[in-house]
């Protein structure tokens, strides 16, 4: 049985919850592991494969007890959809499966770690259909619910607390994937990336794209994020107090200042000044305290996530 799904404890006030970094990057880049497709959940197949997912996740969950932090453990399923599991050999039953067992993982390492000062929340994490940089082959919202369900669906058998969509770069696929957890009656969280000017990859501003999504859904979405940008590309996003403004209470922000462009055209990780990182995620507390969930996204890795979580305990 899922054990917050009914009362997901980072909403419940204004006390931090830590996520993970930038899995992938930190898997190829510092770990020299061959990922296809940035597919972490293809390692899942074997025990070499789960034991480096374990060894990844440990020093943030032990970090969060360290503090005495909350912590979203975010499945390693950013890929784990239908389209991107065929590429990689996998028939459509076998990508639910990994679900599955991804987790089932993240079970075992609550198990393991969480203690009653350090709430451990199991998030199944959904990713584009396409290319997390660009919207390409966009879908309508009808056919974006279609193809994110079986994975949502899968989340829910499998007893996650909730659903986290990582990397959204257009409306109607985050408006399909909110409708298909409100039909799965599984709380939803809706992160958005940007591009240098703080706009979608669509030019769509991030005002007009979470009141699309909320319109369009009831307002579904528990909560939203942005991950996959840096904060001094939409750190001003955040210079006021409107409604849709508080709706944001997540970052999983980039270590590098780098357009997407120049990241998907990098060939070695710019993992960026984590301190200085950290002290801009403080400031941009500091403007909103509704910002409770903190992690990070491409080339952050522990060293990151511990910077952010010690200059915004200071400020909390």
């Amino acid at each position: 049985m899922a054990k917050y799904r009914a009362h997901l404890p980072q909403i419940s006030g204004d006390e931090i919850f830590l996520t993970d970094g930038g899995l992938e990057t930190f898997l190829i880049f510092q770990e020299n592991i061959d990922l296809p497709y940035f597919a972490a959940f293809d390692l899942m197949k074997n025990d070499v494969g789960r034991d480096m997912l374990r060894a990844y996740y440990r020093p943030f969950a032990e970090m969060a007890v360290d503090t005495g932090l909350g912590y979203v453990l975010e499945s390693p399923t950013w890929r784990a959809s239908p389209d991107w599991g065929a590429r990689l050999g996998y028939s459509d039953r076998a990508t639910v499966a990994m679900n599955h067992e991804a987790i089932a993982l993240m079970q075992e390492l609550r198990r393991d770690f969480e203690t009653p000062s350090t709430p451990m929340v199991i998030s199944g994490c959904v990713g584009p259909r396409g290319d997390g940089y660009v919207a390409d082959n966009a879908m309508t919202a009808e056919q974006a619910e279609h193809y994110h369900a079986p994975q949502i669906h899968a989340f829910r058998r499998a007893d996650a607390d909730m659903v986290t969509a990582v990397t959204m770069n257009y409306a109607n696929e985050a408006i399909g994937i909110a409708r298909a957890a409100a039909k799965a009656d599984m709380p939803v969280v809706i992160s958005f990336t940007v591009e240098t000017d703080g706009r979608l990859p669509t030019g769509q501003t991030l005002k007009d794209a979470i009141s699309t999504v909320d319109l369009a859904t009831g307002s579904a979405p528990t909560y939203y994020m942005i991950n996959c940008a840096h904060p001094t590309h939409f750190d001003d996003i955040f210079d006021g107090d409107a409604t849709w403004i508080q709706r944001i209470q997540g970052l999983r922000a980039n270590a590098s200042t780098m357009s997407h462009a120049e990241l998907d055209n990098a060939t070695e990780l710019d993992d960026g000044d984590p301190r200085d990182l950290g002290e801009r995620y403080a400031e941009l507390r500091r403007k909103q305290p509704q910002l409770t969930v903190m992690g990070g996204c491409c080339g952050t890795d522990h060293r990151h996530v511990r910077e952010i979580c010690l200059a915004c305990m200071a400020v909390a």
